[in-house]
């Protein structure tokens, strides 16, 4: 399951890194790229505040980075990514403690990620290859959807 990540809201999570850094983009963008070789993920991170007229690099490792220019900010670009992917985005996990993120990642079927778990997954003896950073069975379902699965286990699977 890949991941769309909005960047600077991780990095304010991350012990270590400090928005105020020079290279605080750069080192999750490495952090990132290790957890991507480890995991087998791809991962699609924006940042706010893109230099007007600079090219995002393209991605490298399995880690794609996208500087939104202003006006627009990396949560507007998120939810257009989420727009964009329709019905495909039940595939995707969404890392953000932003509520208005997380609110559109389930909103579009996502499955949603607190910042503050993709932070400890990208630590030092952090999630196994193969394991979904804390990813837990029904994240991103809306609770109604979660009580028809409910009922429908209790019942034996008959509705």
């Amino acid at each position: 399951m890949p991941y769309l990540i909005d960047g600077h809201n991780l990095i304010g999570r991350m012990p270590g890194l400090d928005l105020s850094q020079d290279q605080d983009e750069a080192r999750l963008l490495a952090m990132l790229r290790r957890f991507s070789a480890r995991s087998g993920k791809k991962v699609t991170v924006y940042f706010d505040r893109g230099v007007p007229g600079a090219q995002d690099p393209s991605a490298v490792g399995g880690v794609q980075a996208i500087f939104v220019r202003a006006p627009r900010t990396a949560d507007q670009a998120i939810a257009a990514h989420l727009r964009r992917l329709a019905g495909e985005a039940h595939n995707w996990t969404v890392v953000s403690s932003d509520r208005a993120v997380q609110q559109a990642a389930r909103r579009a079927g996502a499955r949603v990620l607190p910042s503050e778990e993709m932070a400890r997954a990208l630590q030092p003896g952090g999630p196994a290859e193969g394991d979904d950073a804390g990813e837990k069975p029904g994240d991103g379902l809306p609770p109604e959807e979660v009580a028809w699965w409910e009922t429908f286990f209790r019942q034996g699977g008959e509705t």
